[in-house]
């Protein structure tokens, strides 16, 4: 039997992410309640800043996912760029990952030829190293995740080698691989490893491909489940949101502790997803 306890309203910024949390009933052998909370927030529900205060207008959007870009903690955005962005040489005093929704990006050495990443490319960006960053689409956005922050914008007169080496990695260079779940196998689910140790409580993170006409549960058994919508759209829902709610690309859903994700998809959908301990699919 399951107790479920809504537990507040969260509001983030201007948008409205609802949150709540789940009471598990007790097993005969444990002691204390099994604890999990969730959260989902539609990208139309946004509300946009600028990426560098500093530049006003001339700075990328940005909004949050989840964290807080402006403190000393891991952080997932959304980054919006308009047509023809090419950013002055900088560096940040953070590494950083990124994930291309929509458009075309460029993200390297300020000599280095144009690389145009498109939907579903990767990179990282070593804090300290100098680089550009340019768009070439109608539209513009990626995912942007922090280990840790706040996330800065520098002169490349600050310029400093970290150890790291950035990573350029196009959307057709993606390995896939078929993904294997138990209880139910699914032979058209693929899925792409970018980066992370597979140890449980270690963070780590891969691109997940469902087909068009998937209708299934993804399921998180411990620790810190996020989501973000790369390609395409979905119907969600889950035990604590009864009525299905449409996430396009950009939009965000993720769990702490045990929880399941119902997902129905009418077009291929990539989602990114990081995760600190192993998932599962099974069929609805």
């Amino acid at each position: 039997m399951t107790t479920i306890r809504f537990n507040n309203l969260l509001l983030i910024g201007a948008y409205t992410a609802l949150s709540f949390t789940s009471k598990l009933a007790l097993a005969s052998n444990q002691q204390e309640p099994i604890l999990s909370s969730s959260t989902v927030i539609s990208a139309s529900d946004l509300n946009w800043g600028h990426l560098n205060p500093l530049r006003g207008n001339k700075s990328p959007a940005a909004a949050n996912l989840w964290g807080d870009r402006t403190k000393n903690k891991a952080t997932g955005m959304l980054v919006k760029f308009k047509p023809g962005f090419s950013s002055p040489a900088h560096i940040h005093n953070i590494t950083y990952r990124g994930v291309v929704i929509k458009g075309l990006l460029h993200n390297d050495d300020p000599n280095a030829e144009k690389l145009w990443l498109p939907t579903g490319s990767y990179w990282t960006q070593p804090a300290g190293e100098s680089h550009i960053t340019a768009a070439n689409g109608q539209q513009n956005l990626i995912y942007l995740e922090i280990d840790h922050g706040p996330y800065l914008v520098k002169p490349s007169s600050q310029q400093y080698d970290n150890g790291e080496r950035p990573v350029n990695l196009h959307a057709d260079n993606l390995v896939w691989l078929p993904f294997k779940s138990t209880p139910s196998p699914f032979t058209d689910v693929e899925i792409s490893h970018l980066w992370g140790k597979h140890q449980k409580g270690e963070p780590r993170a891969s691109l997940l491909k469902l087909p068009k006409g998937f209708k299934g549960t993804i399921s998180a058994t411990t620790g810190e489940f996020k989501a973000v919508v790369i390609d395409g759209q979905l119907s969600y829902q889950s035990a604590h949101r009864k009525q299905p709610l449409n996430l396009s690309e950009g939009s965000y859903f993720g769990s702490d502790g045990q929880f399941g994700h119902n997902i129905k998809t009418e077009q291929a959908v990539t989602l990114y997803l990081r995760t600190t301990d192993q998932f599962e699919l099974e069929s609805l």
